[in-house]
């Protein structure tokens, strides 16, 4: 396996290969990839986004008071629930968007290859 991969990421790729050589298609393998980092995308933008409201509440009062001036409440008050729903479940699909190279990469990848990477 080339160097670039980590232990981890050999260890997956075996994983496939097994689940390939008990007769997993491309489609299914392509799945199982995707879904694999949707759960950890939705937890991240689950997670980032009161991390961020609460980074903008704190850090932007203590700009203007460094200015010598004050933050209108609409600064602070920028986005309404709805935005900071779809912006949490943007992680989701930001995961698996970026899973879509690496799932194609598995599916097209031979099952003898895939179970020598472990």
């Amino acid at each position: 396996m080339p160097s670039r991969w980590s232990s981890g990421v050999g260890e997956r790729v075996h994983d496939l290969g097994v689940f390939k050589a008990v007769g997993m298609t491309p489609r299914q393998t392509t799945a199982m990839v995707v879904c694999s980092v949707s759960g950890v995308g939705l937890v991240a933008g689950l997670l980032a986004i009161p991390a961020g409201v609460a980074l903008q509440r704190y850090v932007l009062p203590v700009m203007a008071h460094a200015a010598q001036t004050g933050v209108p409440p609409s600064v602070l008050n920028a986005y309404h629930p709805w935005e900071l729903i779809l912006l949490a479940l943007s992680g989701l699909v930001i995961a698996s968007a970026g899973a879509l190279a690496p799932a194609g990469w598995a599916a097209r990848t031979r099952t003898a290859s895939a179970l020598r990477a472990g």
